[in-house]
């Protein structure tokens, strides 16, 4: 199951690109090629970042190619925008029990609230909703903590009061006393939800978790309810439990499918319609099954249908368009089965996906030259549809806050048997490139030859990273016959471990001279780049993004810590890393890049074992003793440094706007806009899709 491994997580790539001061190389490459756009004013250079807030920047892209679509390409995409917007909601939803009736609370303030917007304490309001907009909920989006108002319950009342009461989700017969009453613990008790996703394996993980995936369900309940759901469709398994939330009613276990007249109905109706008119103007026939099989599993309900509707997604290779919607990845349900609903709609980059097909059809090569044992191999590589898109619109997990890079389907047995897609999100990276920052690459690297090095040779090396690990890295490797999905056999364990087992592919192979004879760089150099940032990054940087004293919670930053700590344990003897300390400045130097990569081999090697077998204990020990605790000196060291460079550590984007052009009842064009408030456009969103009703 790949339901926790498919994205890469964006957090990282904005972190590494803010780490280098070569971005504009990479984008002033390629800006001969991109079109001129809609909104784009000639005299002025696009704006890619507008605000910084807290621990985020909120950013801006450009799609390149999109006026030089066809008009039905660019219906089809305003339709397929829609129908991700719709669905917004749900992830809110899925997020928190409360999160809509929070939201609501917010945005009624923010647009009526008549006292002093200019008090601090406003601001600091107006700082928590951008936070809470940008989680898509009250738990941070990375840490999953939760996110405390800096402004008082006193100021609260007081915001309350001065707004429009009319418009506060009150029950019914509820005064507006108790409403604020309701809704105050919800917001500023510590106690309340205090995590999204607990995964302390000490605690019930179920009932510790905030996610409103269960209710009045344990961790036992609920792995026991589904560990039997494929005991007779153990060749073609289903993603077990991705579409719904179980319950506890009248003493028995039931699940709330999220379908057309189930859960989330009113969201998905929306959905289908939007979807349905974006059938009628598909590029092909491939594109249209797809699409109408996706209707069908919105329908139904059915997981069968929407193994259909993967199997027909992933057929589709020749549409210059195309989008992910539905019910996902399950990072964020603690043991593994829930999907969130998301949406990424996307145009292919026809020059940049040449780097990565490359890549894409040597697969079978990389398998058969992988330090893993034998009889992990697969024998034969599925097709990998691997290309570079450029994003037009995202939506629910995939914004504020977006992935790079996508692997899918998710389910294992339909890309060993009909393949799968890997994408880069070229214009996604390229944003972050122009956005970013030079001061963390001196601050964090010892010596000017590996800033040089790192700042000349790892854009490109970012972008392989990204390619390997989807491409080659996700679609690696093979279970052993008889052994149950990684949610079952691993549980809480199973995302960071895949993560790692993708890092890890894309780390063996990035210093290794096919990539040479391929083309896709001329040197490897770029290797010993890539190789220089993740050690430093999975060792020190990363930290930046916790609290003093919080451990690793999140899968793709334990995934990062396991790996570089593992291999500078094993590698200490011969110092194969060298921690040095410098004017009271912590650093990792590598000092020999052949045995790292060895080491890197030995590990993917282990953790693809540990995922073919199922081996929960080995899992749990790797995770746990590298993957989990952090030194909390170095850790204060590390805030310390990175703080002085006054560069928020998380990025996510304000969404491009599609507008149709009308004539008569028939869209006549689709024109293009690229918002730069972000209050402006998550206001706009509240207003035009809350189509979920308000349950308290």
């Amino acid at each position: 199951m790949f339901s926790k491994t498919s994205f890469l997580s964006i957090p990282l790539a904005a972190l590494m690109v803010a780490c280098n001061s070569h971005s504009n190389e990479t984008a002033n490459a390629d800006s001969s090629k991109k079109d001129t756009l809609t909104m784009n004013v000639k005299e002025e250079p696009f704006q890619y970042q507008t605000e910084q807030f807290a621990d985020i920047r909120i950013l801006r892209y450009q799609v390149p190619g999109f006026n030089e679509l066809s008009i039905q390409q660019r219906t089809l995409l305003y339709y397929l925008s829609e129908a991700a917007l719709c669905g917004r909601d749900i992830m809110w939803d899925q997020n928190y029990k409360f999160n809509l009736t929070v939201r609501k609370t917010l945005e009624n303030i923010a647009d009526s609230y008549t006292g002093d917007k200019k008090s601090n304490e406003y601001l600091k309001f107006m700082e928590y909703t951008k936070r809470v907009w940008f989680s898509n909920g009250i738990h941070h989006h990375y840490s999953s903590d939760k996110i405390l108002p800096e402004f008082s319950k006193e100021f609260f009342a007081t915001l309350v009061k001065s707004s429009n009461v009319k418009n506060f989700p009150v029950n019914n017969n509820e005064t507006i006393e108790q409403f604020k009453a309701r809704i105050s613990p919800i917001i500023f008790d510590p106690k309340i939800a205090p995590k999204k996703v607990n995964l302390d394996p000490k605690v019930d993980l179920v009932k510790n978790s905030a996610v409103n995936f269960y209710e009045g369900v344990s961790q036992t309940e609920a792995t026991d309810f589904y560990k039997d759901v494929n005991k007779d469709n153990k060749e073609m398994p289903v993603m077990t439990g991705l579409n719904s939330k179980l319950i506890k009613e009248n003493g028995k276990l039931v699940e709330k499918i999220w379908k057309l007249g189930g859960m989330y109905s009113s969201s998905i109706e929306k959905i289908i319609f939007w979807l349905e008119k974006a059938s009628s103007v598909a590029e092909n026939a491939s594109q249209k099954d797809a699409l109408d099989k996706l209707i069908t599993f919105y329908k139904t309900g059915s997981l069968k249908d929407f193994d259909t509707y993967s199997i027909a997604w992933a057929k589709d290779t020749e549409s210059a368009i195309d989008v992910v919607n539905g019910f996902i990845e399950t990072y964020n349900d603690p043991i593994g089965f829930k999907g969130t609903y998301e949406s990424v709609i996307s145009l292919k980059d026809m020059e940049a996906t040449k780097r990565i097909k490359l890549i894409g059809d040597n697969a079978q090569w990389f398998e058969d030259n992988s330090p893993i044992a034998t009889e992990h191999k697969k024998k034969n590589v599925k097709g990998i549809a691997a290309k570079v898109i450029n994003v037009v619109m995202e939506s629910g997990d995939a914004a504020p806050s977006t992935p790079i890079g996508v692997n899918l389907p998710n389910n294992e047995w339909i890309r060993e048997q009909h393949g799968s897609k890997s994408v880069n999100l070229g214009n996604i990276v390229e944003a972050y490139d122009m956005a970013a920052g030079s001061g963390v690459i001196k601050e964090f690297y010892l010596t000017e030859e590996i800033q040089n090095r790192v700042t000349k040779f790892a854009p490109l090396a970012d972008k392989l990273h990204t390619d390997m690990h989807e491409v080659i890295g996700h679609a690696s490797g093979q279970i052993e016959s008889g052994i149950d999905q990684p949610a079952n056999t691993l549980k809480n364990y199973a995302s960071t471990l895949e993560e790692a087992r993708a890092d890890l592919v894309a780390l063996y192979y990035l210093y290794d001279k096919k990539l040479v004879e391929l083309g896709v760089m001329s040197s490897l150099d770029y290797g010993k780049a890539a190789y220089d940032e993740y050690i430093t990054k999975g060792l020190l940087i990363q930290m930046s993004r916790l609290k003093l004293g919080d451990n690793l919670e999140e899968a793709h930053m334990r995934n990062r810590q396991l790996v570089a700590a593992w291999v500078f344990e094993k590698g200490e003897k011969e110092k194969v890393i060298e921690k040095i300390n410098k004017d009271g400045k912590t650093f990792y130097v590598i000092n020999n890049y052949d045995k790292l990569k060895k080491l890197f081999g030995d590990l993917l090697k282990e953790i693809q074992r540990i995922k073919s077998k199922g081996d929960y204990k080995a899992g749990h020990d790797l995770v746990e003793n590298y993957g989990v605790k952090i030194n909390k000196a170095l850790h204060k060291e590390v805030l310390d440094r990175y703080n002085k460079l006054n560069f928020a550590p998380y990025a996510g984007f304000i969404q491009p706007k599609l507008i149709p052009v009308m004539e008569g009842n028939k869209i006549s064009d689709v024109k293009i806009e690229y918002p730069k408030d972000f209050t402006e456009q998550m206001m706009y969103f509240g207003k035009n899709y809350a189509l979920l009703p308000i349950i308290n």
